[in-house]
């Protein structure tokens, strides 16, 4: 008897993703197309493909898949779902946010979606929305690794420590060998010499061989491990063998960022006009990663006439639009070079109206995004009543804190951070360019903080941010520590507590380890002491 041709569409379809779980993309994208040319409207055979271009990185492709699988499927919530991660990708994120309500409306049932629509509204910054479809992915599939992470992950961010650690505890549980759960579990909680991971976390790293992405966030978790038992010579040469193969992995090339800050200082001359837009709503921090962006961005949106809208990219991403350069590099010289022939206003225009799903229409607002210290001629040009405050560190410090942070590894922008005298050389050109801008930028639109001075004056550095941006001073802002809004940067724990000197003048404790930074620093012309 034949077959009802259903029943061999699904069975090449159910063939078609066995193989594709294998890897094994080739034939499985034939049976798709196989099942597309007889049904032109076989949703799931658009889904696969979506899958298939997903895996290959291309999210612009996925996500029209996607939508195709989703307009002819309007009861299964999985298309808009993995839609609504591709746009996300894309940087898309009301769209993105509509895909995932539409897949919300559908009945998102199943863990692997719930979990797909919990890290989309993570990386649109609603991590306490997150939070509750983790928890429902997780209880839906309790031995699924993944799934544990990305729960504590979200309650990390959420500054629920002790449910993170849990949550970190059932993920290594169900996969020892969970390197980015390592490497999270121990910044939760200084390491004792009663209570530590060093023995399990040695093991791991020896079996990780040379999976250089493994052997990055399990020698991190170590040095930490070492720097909270006191021993941050131990703790450096952990990170010296992290860092290593990465380094040879990714090929930084130091001449490449010499010439962003070049061009970026061209964007920007004393006695250029700016003829912006005039809204006084934004609030630029910037800087050096790991040299107190969070700690401002947390004293700033204490106040009641601020608030935070983390670390966006949508000021670079507008110039990348507009300049419509080649590659796929937003922040390089070439997108900097075409801004000047911007308009410019309408770059501002278009950036607040970006904002406005964020932030809302009306109010202050902080944007925390370090690498908007490049663009900040061209942000003044676009918005000249913006606020940008630069944060400074001691320049021993601000590299060590460089070096010692694990970036996330599919964002080069921070390259350099995998050697000592990249990040010497870093530093230098990123001191330079500072300079720049405050010999060109108005006084009373860019400045300088010192991490040390806030540190050891916190009242008095906190009324001179304040009154710099325009605010009047308000006691919230030095209890920063109680601000319960979610912090998704590497300082989550951090800022939840009160201020505290004990970083500064970290460097010094490493004794001549630091000896080849020292030295790169004094080459550049940077003076250490």
């Amino acid at each position: 008897m034949a077959s009802h041709p259903l029943s061999a569409q699904a069975e090449r379809l159910a063939r078609a993703e066995r193989l594709m779980a294998d890897k094994a993309y080739q034939p499985a994208h034939a049976l798709c197309l196989e099942v597309l040319s007889a049904d032109p409207g076989a949703a799931r055979a658009w889904f696969l493909l979506g899958v298939l271009a997903a895996d290959h990185d291309n999210p612009l492709k996925a996500a029209e898949l996607f939508g195709r699988a989703a307009a002819l499927d309007a009861a299964d919530p999985k298309a808009p779902a993995q839609l609504a991660r591709c746009l996300i990708a894309l940087n898309r994120r009301e769209e993105a946010l509509d895909a995932a309500q539409e897949a919300e409306a559908r009945g998102a049932a199943d863990a692997h979606t719930l979990d797909t629509l919990g890290v989309v509204y993570s990386r649109a910054g609603l991590h306490d929305r997150a939070i509750g479809f983790f928890e429902r992915a997780f209880a839906r599939e309790p031995r699924n690794a993944g799934f544990a992470y990305n729960l504590a992950a979200s309650r990390q961010f959420s500054g629920d420590f002790d449910g993170a650690e849990a949550a970190y505890a059932a993920a290594l549980d169900l996969d020892p060998s969970l390197h980015r759960a390592w490497s999270s579990r121990v910044q939760l909680r200084r390491q004792t010499a009663e209570s530590n991971f060093v023995e399990a976390l040695s093991r791991q790293f020896e079996a990780a061989g040379g999976d250089a992405e493994r052997r990055l966030h399990l020698g991190h978790a170590l040095a930490k491990t070492y720097e909270d038992l006191g021993d941050p010579q131990t703790a450096l040469s952990w990170l010296l063998k992290a860092k290593s193969a990465k380094r040879r992995d990714v090929g930084y090339d130091p001449a490449a960022d010499a010439e962003l800050f070049e061009a970026a200082a061209a964007t920007f001359r004393a006695g250029d006009e700016s003829q912006g837009d005039p809204s006084e709503r934004p609030i630029f921090v910037v800087g050096l990663p790991r040299t107190g962006t969070t700690l401002v961005d947390r004293i700033l949106s204490s106040h009641p006439q601020v608030r935070s809208a983390g670390e966006l990219t949508n000021f670079a991403l507008i110039l990348k639009r507009m300049t419509k350069t080649p590659g796929a590099y937003v922040l390089d010289a070439p997108v900097l070079e075409g801004a000047l022939g911007l308009d410019l206003r309408r770059a501002g225009a278009s950036y607040l109206e970006s904002v406005r799903p964020v932030v809302g229409g009306e109010g202050r607002f902080v944007d925390k995004m370090p690498l908007n210290v490049i663009y900040a001629g061209l942000i003044h040009r676009a918005l000249p009543n913006a606020r940008i405050v630069c944060l400074r560190r001691h320049p021993m410090d601000a590299c060590l804190a460089n070096f010692r942070q694990l970036f996330a590894t599919g964002f080069s922008y921070y390259d350099y951070a995998y050697d000592l005298a990249d990040t010497a050389r870093y530093y230098a050109g990123f001191d330079r360019l500072v300079a720049h801008w405050r010999a060109a930028l108005p006084a009373d639109r860019f400045t300088e903080v010192a991490y040390e001075d806030l540190v050891a004056d916190q009242e008095g550095e906190t009324r001179r941010l304040l009154d710099f941006c325009g605010l009047d001073f308000d006691p919230r802002c030095l209890a920063f520590h109680e601000n319960g809004a979610p912090v998704a940067t590497a300082s989550s724990v951090q800022v939840r507590r009160p201020i505290y000197a004990s970083s500064v003048g970290r460097w010094r404790r490493y004794g001549e380890g630091l000896a080849p930074l020292r030295q790169a620093l004094e080459a550049a012309g940077i003076a250490v002491e």
